[in-house]
């Protein structure tokens, strides 16, 4: 089994499905080091801790628990450490014999697996939850999901994505509602942003257009930046901020089609794929607009006070964190 992860994570005990940015996590300053590690040091780091992380793989065959082993580790060199590093690790295990299914899947803490069967027929492909395991899937090949399956497991990464992994897209959702909390205000702009993102996200799963997250993940907090601060200084829906969101959106689109590119849609059902997983973003959106609205905009959006109690202080915290991002991302700080 060749499975692909961010080694730092794992190897600084941060728990990876309860963090969205490792730089919030209590070992941090840990995961920072072994970032700026050359591969051949954060392997030997590896080799020493995959005694303790072994009994976390629950791997079994037709309910027989398997004994994982270690075959090989491959490390990037480093590179932009501000931006997740993945490496490579191939894992075995003796199959009992006459073995016709397995289950596969790991701690909690370690976060999702993007489980892909590989050389069959027909092959298993799922989303599982940290924690959870894949449930018994034939080892020949056949246990392949349809196209409602697929259509519907990627919704939940899509709502995943946002929340509760994507706070970057959530300010910058909170930024948009914070101009004026009114349906109308609403509806422009996340029409807007939703469209473009759709059509980047789209055009980024198929190849049609690649741009490298150490461009796209700072000009996504500047983003941020820009909404957040226009929001001090205007006071209502301006003709061009539409237009503003749309653009911002399109690079939006652009991250969320990284996420898909790192689990590697399944080709023969991409349109389900991609379709529940823009789903799945929405549904996140419009589940941090009600949260906002039910406990701000509800109550004071008719307030003479709204604006400099409560949307001019929120959006400059906003602000002030994009700009932070933004700084740590193009490698300033």
């Amino acid at each position: 089994m060749d499975i692909e992860l961010v080694l730092e994570g794992i190897l600084a005990s941060i728990d990876l499905s309860a963090v969205t940015d490792t730089n919030e996590a209590e070992a941090a300053a840990t995961y920072d080091v072994l970032r700026a590690l050359e591969g051949p040091e954060l392997e030997a780091q590896f080799r020493l801790f995959w005694p303790s992380m072994a009994p976390q793989l629950q791997f079994s065959a037709d309910g027989a628990r398997l004994s994982p082993e270690l075959n090989h580790v491959s490390v990037p060199d480093v590179g932009n450490i501000n931006l997740p590093r993945l490496s490579q690790i191939q894992v075995t295990a003796v199959l009992p014999v006459g073995a016709q299914s397995v289950d596969i899947g790991w701690d909690r803490k370690f976060g999702a697996l993007v489980l892909r069967q590989m050389n069959v027929e027909n092959p298993y492909e799922a989303y599982i939850a940290g924690g959870t395991t894949s449930g018994l899937f034939p080892i020949a090949g056949g246990g392949q999901r349809g196209g409602w399956e697929t259509f519907t497991g990627y919704i939940a990464v899509g709502f995943d994505h946002i929340i509760p992994k994507g706070l970057d897209h959530i300010l910058f959702v909170l930024a948009l509602f914070f101009l004026s909390p009114t349906l109308r205000t609403l509806l422009w702009q996340v029409t807007a942003f939703t469209l473009a993102h759709t059509i980047t996200l789209a055009a980024g799963v198929t190849g049609l257009v690649s741009v490298p997250g150490e461009i796209v993940e700072p000009i996504i907090a500047a983003s941020i930046v820009f909404v957040a601060v226009e929001n001090i200084f205007t006071s209502g829906l301006s003709r061009w901020r539409p237009i503003v969101v749309f653009i911002f959106g399109l690079l939006h689109g652009l991250g969320f089609a990284s996420v898909l590119q790192e689990f590697g849609l399944p080709a023969d059902r991409l349109v389900p794929a991609l379709i529940g997983f823009n789903i799945g973003v929405e549904l996140g959106q419009l589940a941090v607009i009600a949260c906002a609205f039910a406990l701000v905009g509800f109550w004071f959006r008719s307030k003479t006070w709204y604006r400099p109690v409560i949307s001019n202080p929120g959006s400059l915290i906003i602000a002030l964190v994009g700009a932070y991002w933004f700084i740590e991302r193009v490698g300033i700080a």
